[in-house]
């Protein structure tokens, strides 16, 4: 009988890791789809968008800081950081993508540093293949400043669970 349970037990955990690589796999494709599309917008549709975004996020800090900036003020602020707002989109754009292509298979496997280069080389090679698809976009240009940029958010963002998951004896496994 116990020899059964833990068969069980087995072939459930083995449920489990598929289902975590179903999801980042689904999850994975979706992205790709957004990424896509914010690419291949062109410049005009692209800066409004952003610029947008970017001046709901000075009206919100304006509103919780209690400064109530007038329209104006806001519009400055924005047209300011629209371009650091549009750069962090890139890191977490990508920051996420490293999480999931490490999430499809890390259940599989033991982790170590070759398949963590390999999501980042993952990475790098999706957003090389995106910024040469923006030259063919009216308005736009590749940029390898943002290749480089994703990358790094790739990479921070696989640093950061890897220290959360394996870091020694803070880590979640070595909880077990």
């Amino acid at each position: 009988m116990r020899s059964k349970d833990r068969d069980r037990e087995i072939s459930l955990s083995q449920k489990g890791k598929i289902s975590v690589s179903v999801i980042c796999t689904v999850l994975l494709i979706l992205l790709y789809i957004a990424v896509w599309g914010f690419s291949g917008q062109d410049a005009e549709h692209s800066g409004s968008l952003s610029m947008g975004i970017t001046e709901r996020l000075v009206d919100f800090f304006s509103t919780i800081t209690g400064r109530n900036w007038t329209e104006e003020a806001i519009e400055a602020f924005a047209v300011y950081f629209e371009h650091p707002v549009r750069k962090l989109a890139h890191v977490l754009e990508y920051s996420l993508m490293s999480v999931l292509v490490f999430g499809i298979w890390a259940p599989h496997y033991q982790v170590n540093k070759k398949r963590m280069l390999f999501s980042i080389l993952w990475v790098f090679l999706s957003a090389s293949v995106d910024e040469f698809h923006q030259v063919f976009v009216p308005g736009r240009y590749g940029s390898f400043a943002d290749v480089l940029l994703d990358t790094a958010g790739g990479a921070l963002s696989l640093f950061i669970v890897y220290r959360i998951t394996f870091g020694g004896k803070n880590g979640l496994r070595s909880r077990k």
